[in-house]
């Protein structure tokens, strides 16, 4: 596992793959606009042309994309990962997509010889930046540690899930957890402004009790700076919670909190804000 491919390298792809590069590995990278590359590529990676490009040059390939179909396209076809890599390249994609996807992406690995895991994140930019991601996995446990030492330089908390598509349906509770907690954090900062408190003083004291959670202490604040720059997209956070209802559908669930989150974020969406940062739901209850 010496040369490392990655794909995607967009607001989290960019900042771990700067961390595997860092810790020594060599490089190769693949991301639609080449223009994103520039600065991990002055760093030392080296641009391919293609994602088949990617994955004949590379022991370990990683993709972190947008959508589900982002997904498909790079890792099925003739010009796709799987098609191209060597037998016993490991693949493992971050990327919050359907676990029937990582199912089908796991079968057509094994059939040729690939070990492919579905390791989907959470943490946002700062946790990229950092690294110290929340890293989600399904698969294969052999594989899974084989590719721990890489993982390890992505995140502090790794949790194998169980086989395959497990680390996307761990994904989906996460976002379940996060659509309607992100509603709590911008009520409580409404109240606490109507009821003529100071909102930062106040998530001194709130964020510290009971109510703490991520959201709060990292996008809070950004909030209440009118700070809507993404760590996490408002586009992709309405795919994931779009593929969680699915999910929850097939599994005969109920989930009107993530109904409600997905229909506030898509109004959010049609009023141009599908490219802001997830706290911009802040906007809604101040502007709207």
């Amino acid at each position: 596992m010496q040369t490392i491919g990655f794909i995607g390298l967009g607001v989290m792809g960019k900042s771990m793959a700067r961390h595997l590069l860092r810790a020594g590995y060599s490089l190769v990278v693949y991301t639609r606009t080449k223009q994103k590359a520039e600065d991990i590529l002055a760093e030392g990676a080296v641009w391919k042309e293609t994602v088949k490009d990617v994955a004949k040059a590379a022991d370990v390939v990683m993709t972190m994309v947008g959508e589900p179909q982002d997904v498909e396209h790079i890792y099925f076809g003739d010009d796709g990962i799987l098609a191209n890599a060597k037998r016993g390249t490991y693949v493992i994609d971050f990327t919050t997509s359907k676990p029937s996807l990582a199912v089908r992406i796991h079968e057509a690995a094994k059939e040729k010889g690939i070990f492919a895991l579905d390791a989907p994140v959470s943490g946002g930019d700062i946790g990229a930046r950092d690294g110290t991601l929340s890293i989600m996995v399904g698969g294969d446990k052999e594989a899974f540690s084989a590719c721990m030492p890489l993982l390890s330089h992505l995140g502090k908390n790794i949790v194998w899930q169980g086989e395959a598509g497990a680390g996307q349906h761990t994904k989906m509770c996460n976002q379940i957890a996060i659509a309607t907690n992100m509603i709590g954090v911008c009520e409580a900062l409404v109240y606490a402004e109507k009821a003529g408190l100071d909102p930062e003083r106040v998530l001194r004291s709130i964020s510290q009790g009971a109510a703490s959670s991520w959201s709060l202490s990292n996008l809070a604040p950004r909030m209440l700076a009118g700070d809507f720059a993404p760590g996490f997209y408002v586009k992709h956070f309405i795919k994931d919670m779009g593929i969680a209802l699915a999910e929850a559908e097939t599994l005969g669930l109920s989930l009107p909190g993530l109904k409600l989150a997905k229909q506030l974020y898509e109004s959010l969406a049609e009023r141009g804000e599908e490219q802001s940062g997830t706290q911009v739901l802040y906007k809604w209850y101040k502007e709207w």
